[in-house]
């Protein structure tokens, strides 16, 4: 079905010719001056949407489909059906992508600040912020143009925001500086201590002070209920562009490049250091002080206990290059089915 208005709401509608021109793609076999309003799924999509094949287990829904056109590659054209047109490019996925976010584009800043709201006096409010119902946002702190921050949103003491950053509800940051188009999703939470603390005599624990910051690049992404602690005595940094999922836990003084990719239930422990563009799958662990190259790549339960090399893909706990697990679990399973003919 195609996205509902009341959580999505649409924009002004495209032509087929303005479509490809987004997608960076050919139009195939339709009408330019057709107009799409929405998207939808390849079975669900009417004659009034767009819709993108990326995968080939979906052709036969592509031979099916009565969409307005499909984002696809060339090697599927002979499958479109009659009636449906073809944006053909070599990422249908990206140029599906942002063909979406023009008919369907994120809500702009209503600005101005909800009655129930708290700002200080001695806060920074840049032109358009929207501020949500029973948000804070403390002194010393400065918000930038164009910011949402949504129900119950903690911006605290000293924190800076770039221009058109998210928050989301219930979210908080402290010791925090962020750059410009950062999002958060609801839950999040940024800046809180670390998990520092020095045994003292009688094996009482006496809490190191976390005196750093978290660094959060341009747009950068954080996903509903992630924590990113500050940094002990430097700063924890999340390098621009990095996308971190849900229920992430990013320890004190991590420090991570570029673009990298962080999947839901990741944990990082301290002073880890991730190149540019690392890739962590699902419930993958970093043991503290290792460096994983730029480019790496770290499958889903990872337990990665040291350096990995740039370029590196590691599966296995304890994690080893993909290649060599792979030999040593069909290994395993030879083993198993000699044992057992025995």
């Amino acid at each position: 079905m195609a996205a509902d208005p009341r959580f999505h709401p649409a924009g002004p509608p495209l032509t087929l010719a303005e479509a490809a021109a987004i997608a960076g793609g050919e139009l195939r076999g339709g009408d330019p001056a057709r107009s799409v309003a929405t998207v939808g799924p390849l079975r669900e999509a009417g004659p009034q949407a767009i819709s993108f094949l990326d995968n080939r287990r979906y052709a036969a829904e592509l031979e099916a489909t009565a969409a307005a056109a499909v984002v696809l590659r060339g090697a599927f054209l002979d499958r479109v059906p009659a009636g449906t047109a073809a944006i053909v490019t070599d990422n249908p996925y990206l140029g599906f992508a942002r063909i979406a976010a023009r008919l369907h584009p994120r809500p702009a800043p209503r600005p101005g600040t909800h009655p129930t709201a708290f700002v200080d006096p001695a806060a920074r409010i840049g032109d358009g912020c929207e501020i949500g119902p029973f948000a804070v946002i403390a002194a010393g702190a400065e918000v930038g143009p164009g910011c949402i921050l949504g129900p119950h949103a903690v911006v605290g003491e000293g924190v800076v925001l770039g221009e058109d950053c998210r928050i989301g509800a219930h979210a908080s940051l402290s010791h925090c500086i962020a750059g410009r188009g950062v999002v958060l999703l609801p839950g999040a939470r940024i800046g809180q201590d670390g998990f520092g603390f020095a045994v003292g005599p009688g094996g009482r624990f006496e809490t190191m002070p976390q005196l750093g910051r978290v660094m959060l690049g341009d747009f950068v992404e954080i996903g509903a209920n992630s924590c990113i602690d500050r940094g002990s005595q430097g700063d924890t940094v999340i390098g621009p562009g990095t996308r971190i999922d849900n229920l992430v836990q990013i320890a004190h003084n991590v420090r991570t490049g570029h673009s990298c990719v962080i999947v839901a239930q990741v944990g990082i422990s301290g002073s880890a250091i991730l190149g540019h563009g690392v890739q962590l799958g699902g419930q993958a662990g970093v043991v503290g002080h290792v460096t994983l190259g730029d480019g790496a790549k770290a499958g889903a339960q990872a337990g990665i206990t040291g350096d990995v090399p740039a370029g590196t893909d590691v599966l296995g706990s304890p994690a080893l290059p993909a290649r060599e697990t792979r030999r040593m679990v069909a290994a395993l399973k030879r083993l198993g089915t000699r044992d057992g003919s025995g």
